[in-house]
């Protein structure tokens, strides 16, 4: 049977529901640790799933389409090959694999209910969704850095941003984000998954998968804290920081105008998930289809595509 297909699961029976399944075996504090997960999509608008679907699938279709006609026209382009555009040619390859990594998955749950995933694909899920998100910020913050050096030594500009430069950065800022996001995953395969095999998202979260262990989860939460304020909002910091340390206010006024449009990129892409993830940490009372709906929105959306639309025009 499927978890989604019975009649019987209205959103106000949800709970109920998914005790009387015969496929769904739920064990409550028994020690026993899952190792399969059912996935609901978004509880309270199981009728909507199909409509919801549409946005994501189209932002997706336009995120792949858009995104490697960028990196194709960059690579086959020997004039595209400075640096500004090695940056724009990374996080379109970003933007790919973070798309990538979600999206089919909620669009699994939402047109076919193939709502079982596996602890270890999960895992895999998390990894590369939340490495992802760490290396754009940090390619944004160096795209940021590389219009400062434009801005302010026009001159020294090639001489600085050198393609071994660029190189050592580009690996800089993958061990970032793989170097910050590999202990999350240990600390989640310390844990104990024994409270429920149900979780309320269309694609595996650490949010949610974290609270259906039985074990202590305050490391986690804290390490989780962390890893938000040394990448995210560090990012946004230097890139405030390089801008008004600039003497002259007429550079500065330039360079803001640049510079901030990263910050504004970053503060929208990430704004709707730090706000769930710490609204749902502090248990404020929020509906929870907009907790997932928040959580997912920015995914498929290619707000950096106005970033990109900036270096291609500029």
């Amino acid at each position: 049977m499927n978890l989604l297909s019975d009649s019987r699961c209205g959103s106000e029976e949800e709970v109920r529901c998914l005790l009387v399944l015969p496929d769904i075996n739920i064990l409550s504090h028994s020690g026993v640790s899952h190792t399969v997960f059912w996935l609901l999509g978004i509880p309270g608008l199981e009728d909507q799933h199909m409509w919801i679907s549409i946005p994501f699938f189209i932002s997706y279709v336009i995120a792949l389409l858009g995104n490697s006609l960028i990196i194709f026209v960059i690579l086959t382009k020997q004039s595209l090959h400075g640096p500004m555009y090695l940056f724009l040619c990374m996080l379109a390859g970003a933007d790919i694999v973070l798309s990538t990594s979600t999206v089919p998955q909620m669009l699994a749950v939402f047109w076919v209910h193939v709502a079982e995933i596996s602890l270890d694909r999960c895992i895999t899920q998390l990894f590369f969704n939340y490495s992802t998100f760490i290396s754009e910020s940090g390619i944004l913050l160096v795209m940021a850095f590389d219009r400062y050096i434009a801005i302010c030594y026009p001159l020294r500009y090639s001489s600085i941003l050198t393609n071994s430069l660029i190189g050592k950065i580009g690996v800089a800022i993958f061990l970032r984000s793989y170097g910050t996001i590999i202990p999350i995953i240990l600390l989640l395969k310390r844990l104990t998954f024994c409270k429920s095999n149900i979780l309320t998202n269309a694609t595996c979260k650490y949010i949610v998968l974290a609270p259906v262990s039985c074990d202590d989860i305050r490391i986690n939460i804290w390490y989780g804290f962390f890893v938000l304020m040394s990448t995210v909002v560090l990012d946004i910091v230097l890139i405030l920081h390089a801008v008004f340390r600039i003497p002259s206010q007429d550079v500065r006024h330039k360079a803001l105008n640049t510079c901030g449009s990263h910050v504004y990129v970053i503060i929208l892409f990430y704004g709707p998930g730090i706000f769930t993830t710490h609204t749902q940490r502090f248990e404020h009372h929020i509906a929870p289809h907009i907790h997932i709906l928040l959580s997912n929105v920015c995914v498929p959306i290619p707000i950096s595509e106005a970033i990109k639309t900036q270096a291609l025009l500029s």
